[in-house]
């Protein structure tokens, strides 16, 4: 996928990715970011990014559901790669979710380390004063799939928004568990 990808192309590319709960739909997101956008901003040294699938087995979305609570939304997962010549640098994910009864998309890179380096919101439907400080997304960077992002865990929530930090933890915590199984990094052993 080239930088060049127009913000209705990745929008639509990136509302399916993972999860559509309660039956989010692109026409009600307002994009912040063009997905091409969300990527340059976590990877700016990759010299491209590839968009991969992975189909996960039954073994998968059991230890996904075992680490996160609840069932993956499917089987079918789509990552982007960041690319630096040949070898990938990071991966990120594009997850949609509910905040209060509307939907939000956040992108989700992690490092070659499997640590996140960037959370972005993509796009927010609810009302601007719900949407996450970048600061307090920022309080994500560095962490991995094995850290406690319970409402109670490593990051603190935010006063008076409780919904917003749930469903922001909630897409975090997918894309770790989700990372964790498929190894898109190829390092085994998982």
């Amino acid at each position: 996928m080239t930088r060049r990808t127009s913000t209705a192309v990745a929008l639509a590319c990136a509302i399916p990715l993972l999860s559509v709960a309660g039956g989010v739909t692109p026409a009600t997101a307002q994009a912040l970011l063009t997905q091409n956008e969300a990527l340059a901003l976590a990877f700016p040294e990759a010299s491209g990014f590839e968009r991969r699938t992975a189909f996960l087995t039954a073994e998968q979305a059991r230890r996904v559901e075992e680490r996160t609570g609840s069932e993956p939304d499917g089987m079918i997962v789509t990552y982007y790669l960041a690319m630096q010549e040949e070898t990938p640098i990071g991966v990120a994910y594009f997850d949609v979710h509910r905040v209060r009864t509307l939907n939000e998309v956040l992108m989700v890179a992690l490092g070659s380390d499997d640590r996140i380096v960037r959370v972005e919101v993509v796009a927010f439907s609810e009302p601007p004063d719900y949407k996450s400080p970048e600061g307090w997304l920022a309080l994500f960077m560095g962490r991995g799939w094995e850290d406690d992002l319970s409402m109670k865990g490593d990051v603190p929530n935010m006063t008076g928004a409780t919904l917003t930090t749930r469903a922001a933890k909630g897409a975090v915590g997918r894309v770790l568990a989700l990372h964790h199984v498929i190894d898109p990094m190829g390092k085994g052993g998982r």
